[in-house]
């Protein structure tokens, strides 16, 4: 679709506010969805899962650090990785400005992938991020939130990501493998984006984003929500400019990087 050039003021903004309130309409059942997130059944943690922390061993519940809700990004970095996932760096990106305002209202924020400590505090530095980074090395926090597979569970097709289950992966996916990463015009998005993080697909493809909460009841903490896949979308900070921008995401292939890496390949 064409955009008019050349319009009037007028015609510009009778066109605008046709489209806001569409805008409007959106917002009211984006609210209206925030609603329902909320009212969710609870499911109560009973597992011990451990998490390395930068102040030492943490429990799933000193996560809180004395708040009642707790926010958790599954970030990709698996022990095999020798750097994050690019899409979940840019996204984290954004949360150094926002983590201290959720701590601040009551909502405690960690990031937790499955590589060792050292590994993503090394990363974290490179990235120059201040946010909390947990890793669950040894723990089965990955795989009971659905965001790490085994290779077998790979080979048998038994993974189920996003609330669905996936074909076995017999040879190695090459793009298609999982079609909420797949880019327009790019045949092999995550064999690129592998590559990226030191790994072949079948490694980091075992490792899945998501988003989870949780909330502390009485001493016990409950799971009220997880999310996965495009679902994340909202979190993806530049998705929300590059949606208001004349062009949109305008995409061709994985286009985005490291934020360090840009201009040096």
């Amino acid at each position: 679709m064409t955009a008019m050039l050349n319009a009037t003021r007028e015609q510009w903004l009778a066109a605008r506010l046709d489209l806001l309130e569409e805008e409007k309409e959106l917002t009211r059942q984006s609210d209206a969805l925030a609603a329902k997130r909320q009212q969710l059944p609870r499911v109560r943690i009973d597992k011990d899962y451990r998490f390395d922390t930068e102040g030492g061993g943490a429990s799933l519940k000193d996560l809180f650090g004395g708040r009642s809700q707790l926010l958790i990004y599954h970030f990709m970095f698996g022990p095999d990785y020798s750097a994050g996932c690019p899409s979940c760096s840019s996204i984290a990106d954004g949360f150094n400005g926002f983590f201290v305002h959720l701590e601040n209202h009551d909502v405690a924020f960690w990031v937790v992938s499955r590589a060792p400590l050292a590994k993503l505090e090394a990363f974290k530095r490179r990235m120059d991020w201040s946010f909390p980074w947990a890793s669950s090395a040894g723990s089965d926090f990955n795989a009971d939130f659905s965001v790490w597979f085994s290779p077998e569970q790979q080979r048998l097709g038994e993974i189920e990501y996003n609330y669905r289950r996936e074909p076995p992966a017999s040879e190695p996916p090459a793009g298609k493998a999982v079609p909420e990463w797949q880019s327009r015009g790019s045949d092999e998005p995550i064999v690129q984006i592998a590559s990226m993080t030191g790994t072949d697909v079948p490694t980091y493809t075992r490792d899945r984003p998501g988003v989870s909460a949780f909330e502390l009841i009485d001493g016990a903490v409950y799971h009220s929500y997880s999310s996965y896949a495009r679902g994340l979308d909202g979190l993806w900070g530049m998705y929300q400019w590059l949606d208001r921008a004349p062009k949109g995401r305008n995409e061709i292939g994985i286009w985005w990087r490291h934020h360090d890496r840009y201009g040096k390949e």
